[in-house]
């Protein structure tokens, strides 16, 4: 029995070579990464930058008078950086398409650090930007009108005015609409 025990003190004499190996990562210097943006989220949102220090709101919103009536917004950054709120994230894809001499554009997701900054503390008014319909005071006027129980002080020249004004833009919609079912349809007949 004591065979064993001598061929186990010897196994214990002898010398093992150990070695450290190095971390594959260094976990001490291990910082979160940033959260990502989602192009999904705010694709129609860029950042508007390289611009000279001196611009004002209307000369980007000049810079990008082509989405002006698809809806387009500035919020401002700082003196050098802005943020462009399109209508849709295809708008924003065109906007990043085209070239313009004074104004540089990038989608959110690969902005500078003070524009993500500022994006992040207020979504809110990050949503995509909708033209606001023509309105008129024909209704309104109606409604003073018979709250206070007189009569309204337009005259019929502006009445009938409005009421034109109201059926043009009533025409304007239902053509929009038609035009819109006609290229559904595969019926645009726009370029006969």
């Amino acid at each position: 029995g004591s065979l064993p025990v001598v061929q186990l003190a010897g196994n214990l004499k002898q010398e093992t070579v150990t070695t450290l190996q190095e971390p594959q990562f260094d976990y001490y210097g291990y910082r979160p990464a940033e959260p990502g943006w989602d192009d999904g989220d705010f694709g129609h949102v860029l950042e508007i930058y390289g611009f000279p220090s001196g611009f004002r709101t209307e000369d980007l919103i000049s810079a990008f008078s082509a989405f002006q009536s698809r809806g387009f917004d500035v919020k401002w950054v700082d003196d050098e950086h802005a943020l462009g709120l399109f209508s849709s994230p295809i708008a924003a894809q065109d906007a990043l398409a085209m070239k313009h001499a004074l104004v540089r554009t990038r989608p959110l997701c690969r902005a500078s650090s003070p524009t993500r900054d500022k994006a992040r503390r207020n979504p809110e008014f990050l949503q995509p930007v909708r033209p606001r319909p023509q309105t008129s005071a024909v209704l309104a006027r109606r409604l003073v009108a018979g709250a206070l129980g007189v009569r309204s002080g337009a005259s019929p020249e502006q009445r009938s005015a409005e009421r034109r004004k109201l059926q043009e833009a009533k025409d304007k919609k239902k053509l929009i609409a038609k035009q819109r079912e006609d290229i559904w349809e595969g019926l645009d007949l726009s370029g006969i």
